[in-house]
């Protein structure tokens, strides 16, 4: 059975001065060897999804299915299990870790699942080399340039071979060139088992996609796929 993720009647809303509602009962069907594309100003809810899906984030009403399984939003522990085995997240700014070399970053959230060190330093090398950073192992981040971090951040997130892949404005913080890089390194991901998802302000990148999301004012609007 292929991978999916469902979202059905999905919302969030924000409690501030005045309740801010950033998604209105959105619904989809995310399938495995596809890739979606998020577009849409800011503010549009984009970063909100994604962070729904990684399950970092909860939703106010309606609920997500991982390979049909509802996610149990109130149980943190069992969501931290599914993020660590089943998504792989990309940061616009990076997030790497500023004290642990290139090489440290990649392997060290196998290692939290496997405690298996030397098994993990291998599988590392071996996604570091695929990115074209095996020159660069023992780095530390402040001696990346931002195309270099960037590959080193999707080394990252694959680590752990995940069904799911979430990119929030990957290339945000690149010039066009190093930007196309990694584009082409992100699409190179795509397999019949495998979901990525990527925000981008990029219309040329966003329409790589096999389909694409626009998110305004708290709806989607679908291109070449069915909800």
């Amino acid at each position: 059975m292929n991978n999916c993720i469902k979202i059905k009647n999905l919302s969030k809303k924000y409690e501030k001065n005045k309740p801010i509602k950033v998604l209105k009962d959105i619904s989809f069907n995310f399938e495995s060897g596809k890739t979606y594309s998020l577009m849409g100003p800011s503010g549009s809810g984009k970063s909100t999804l994604l962070n729904m899906l990684s399950l970092i984030d909860t939703p106010t009403s309606g609920y997500i299915e991982i390979n049909q399984k509802r996610i149990n939003k109130t149980n943190k522990i069992e969501n931290d299990i599914i993020r660590a085995n089943k998504i792989g997240i990309i940061y616009q700014d990076k997030n790497l870790f500023s004290d642990f070399t290139a090489l440290e970053n990649v392997y060290l959230p196998n290692l939290l699942i496997s405690n298996e060190k030397e098994t993990s330093i291998e599988l590392a090398k071996k996604l570091i080399k695929n990115v074209g950073m095996l020159a660069r192992l023992n780095h530390f981040p402040n001696e990346l340039s931002g195309g270099e971090s960037q590959r080193i951040a999707i080394a990252r997130a694959l680590i752990n071979n995940p069904e799911i892949i979430l990119a929030d404005e990957p290339t945000g913080n690149l010039d066009y060139e190093n930007a196309k890089t990694i584009f082409k390194i992100l699409f190179n991901l795509k397999s019949k088992n495998r979901i990525i998802i990527f925000a981008t302000h990029n219309r040329y990148f966003a329409n790589m996609a096999d389909c694409k999301i626009i998110m305004n004012n708290g709806n989607i609007h679908i291109t070449n796929a069915t909800i």
